[in-house]
């Protein structure tokens, strides 16, 4: 496919649909990220059924940290590789204070 070609088919999508948005809930880009994090083989339903409780009590990295791995999980555990997403989200949350 050609730049023109990419480019108005790119044209016709903003077209039809100016604003996209998907389905996941969130409030800030942390919580974006957060949300695709869990996304992984997983519903949006079932995503947003998590986050929900999860950002009462935690929208922050600095709050999901003193959340730990285990307070992280009794949140996600409706959804699939909830360990592994656990561990990831926690890793994401620890690298903006190793950029300081």
């Amino acid at each position: 496919m050609n730049p023109a070609n990419r480019q108005q088919i790119f044209e016709r999508l903003h077209a039809a649909n100016p604003e996209p948005r998907g389905e996941l809930e969130y409030g800030t880009p942390f919580e974006l990220l957060i949300a695709v994090i869990l996304s992984a083989q997983a519903t949006d339903k079932s995503v947003n059924l998590a986050t929900r409780g999860l950002y009462r009590v935690a929208n922050t990295p600095k709050a999901m940290l003193a959340l730990g791995r285990d307070g992280l999980i009794g949140h996600i555990k409706r959804i699939g590789l909830y360990r592994s997403k656990a561990k990831n989200i926690l890793a994401a949350c620890e690298l903006p204070l190793q950029l300081h």
